[in-house]
């Protein structure tokens, strides 16, 4: 009986084991058969490079970070220009929205207008010294421009036939004085309007003896600006000598673009900074705004008089104003802003991204027209409506996403909508002469060695390749630029790559130079697209660089060398463009 159990319990057991094995093999099958399934539908994405499009896990080839899982898009309910983003791939970019509403100056503190100006000669207390009468400079005692004369100095000596004329009448009218009294008086006081002194004229009358030359004595103070004689030249009566300007006053002066001049009255404070004294401050009060615009530079000029009782303010500094605008109340009905780091531009596009879902996270590419810089945000004149939610972190990324997709994006035109009939033009470039493109290169040639050394994190190399590149930039000739489209944009850039420089020349942190060249680097990406370029050119991206916000650069070299980390992350970015030669 006991054996006749075993048996049939061994018999259960055997049962079970192969109906176990039955059941899990179809179980592990079908869950082999399932992953099997998923794997292949599986993509892995860097989240700082979403180009990388890996079937496996890895480590990112261009920076070396892990991938990650890459959600797909659920585009099929979206229009051609919105796309999808998901709530992994946002949270790994920082993705961070602003509601933009109407802009009001008044109701925050914050906002500043930035102006960039130099110190001028005051002209309302320059003066003029004249020769008080015709005749041959036979000594000038004042040669060099900057010298200070006092008022009553010897300035000239003159060789005047006039006087030697006048000298001899006063010499017979002094003969016939007690006959003639009103003759001798005429004589004399001809000589004193041509400013010879009482003494001079005594001594005359005295020796009785004509004076060939004559010396003339300042009747200004101040420091000459301007020589309009040398010695041995010819000058009539009144005829200038040299400029004189008193330097106890000069002048602020600022160019305002023509957007930002409705922001600025007379009686209102600026606040000058020096770049010769950049820890000095001086309060002034803007006293006359020109009345006209420069149509060449589309600018109107602002200026503000400063007291100069130390000398230290030198004619031809720049300097920086800043406009507090608080107070300054700008009609809603106006602009409405948006911060600087949710506009991306390229050429004339600006453009930003729009979460146009509450809900959900898609996107879509919004092309703006941008109005003044006030404070860290971009006035829009056109392009959005108040109330929607632009992308303010993380925009590139953004970017990066959308050209992945396949949809509108920075780099890439809108693709012609039959249905609507709208398309979008690529950058505008203008053709210039070859000459110009030329002078442009050398530019380019000390840009690049300027990105050299970032990448080398030298900042005394970057502070020397800055001032070259200075150089080369006021050797290119603005008269060759004959269109004037390309002469405003010309000179738009100029000054902001000029600007630039002058910071990263005196900077010696090699972090904050590599802040200043994120903005260089912007300006000298509109003139290589807008004027062409003499070789093939990269537009380089990291999308890490600028707190993650990303930064472009150009090089001539394919492979991606960063200049924002250095050897730190020296091959993360990729390029974003290529700009092949116009020659």
């Amino acid at each position: 009986m006991k054996t006749k159990q075993i048996i049939i319990g061994i018999a259960l057991l055997i049962s079970g084991i192969l109906v176990g094995k039955y059941v899990l093999g179809n179980n592990t099958s079908e869950i082999t058969n399932t992953h099997q399934n998923k794997t292949k539908e599986q993509h892995w994405m860097c989240s700082m490079h979403p180009q990388i499009d890996m079937p496996t896990f890895g480590s990112c080839p261009i920076c070396g970070m892990d991938l990650i899982l890459k959600e797909a898009a659920n585009n099929k309910n979206l229009s051609k220009n919105s796309f999808k983003m998901s709530k992994n791939a946002m949270a790994l970019a920082n993705i961070e929205t602003t509601i933009v509403g109407e802009s009001e100056t008044d109701d925050n503190s914050n906002k500043t207008l930035k102006l960039s100006g130099k110190i001028m000669v005051n002209n309302n207390v320059s003066a003029i010294q004249t020769a008080h009468f015709g005749g041959r400079i036979e000594k000038l005692y004042f040669k060099s421009k900057g010298s200070f004369v006092k008022k009553g100095t010897l300035i000239a000596s003159i060789y005047s036939p006039q006087l030697v004329t006048t000298q001899n009448e006063l010499i017979e009218a002094l003969n016939v004085k007690e006959i003639q009294p009103e003759l001798y008086k005429a004589v004399r006081n001809k000589l004193k309007l041509w400013k010879i002194s009482e003494k001079q004229i005594q001594q005359i009358e005295h020796s009785k003896k004509v004076v060939t030359n004559f010396n003339i004595y300042a009747n200004v103070s101040g420091s000459i600006e301007q020589f309009f004689s040398d010695e041995g030249n010819h000058v009539k009566e009144g005829a200038p000598l040299f400029k004189v300007s008193n330097l106890s006053s000069v002048w602020a002066v600022f160019d305002v673009y023509e957007q930002d001049i409705k922001n600025l009255k007379l009686g209102q404070i600026v606040t000058v900074k020096l770049n010769a004294y950049p820890d000095k401050k001086i309060k002034a009060t803007i006293n006359f705004i020109a009345p006209n615009l420069n149509t060449n530079t589309r600018t109107v000029s602002v200026r503000a008089t400063l007291i100069n009782t130390k000398n230290s303010l030198k004619p031809g500094m720049l300097l920086i104003g800043i406009v507090d605008l608080k107070g300054v109340l700008i009609s809603k009905s106006d602009f409405i802003s948006v911060p600087k780091t949710a506009v991306m531009w390229t050429g004339k596009r600006s453009i930003v991204y729009v979460k146009i879902d509450k809900n959900n996270s898609i996107f879509e590419l919004r092309e703006v027209k941008l109005g003044a810089s006030v404070g860290e945000n971009y006035q829009i004149l056109s392009g959005l409506s108040n109330g929607e939610e632009v992308v303010t972190n993380g925009a590139f990324t953004v970017d990066a996403t959308a050209q992945l997709q396949g949809k509108n994006s920075m780099m890439s035109p809108k693709k012609e909508d039959k249905s609507k009939g709208i398309s979008e033009k690529r950058i505008k470039k203008i053709v210039v002469n070859k000459k110009f493109v030329y002078q442009l290169n050398n530019v380019f040639q000390n840009y690049i060695s300027l990105k050299n050394g970032l990448v080398l994190t030298d900042a005394k190399k970057v502070n020397r390749t800055a001032k070259t590149t200075l150089i080369s930039l006021q050797k290119v000739q603005m008269k060759l630029l004959k269109n004037p489209e390309a002469h405003t944009i010309w000179m738009n850039h100029k000054k902001e790559i000029k600007n630039a420089l002058e910071i990263i020349k005196k900077e010696n942190d090699v972090e904050k130079q590599r802040t200043v060249f994120i903005e260089l680097s912007n300006s000298m990406i509109v003139l290589a697209n807008t004027f062409g370029v003499h070789a093939t050119i990269y537009v380089q991206h990291c999308p890490m660089a600028n707190n993650n916000k990303g930064a472009d650069w150009l090089s001539y070299d394919e492979k991606i060398k960063n200049p924002y980390f250095g050897d730190k992350m020296l091959s993360c970015g990729d390029i974003k463009q290529i700009i092949k030669s116009s020659l």
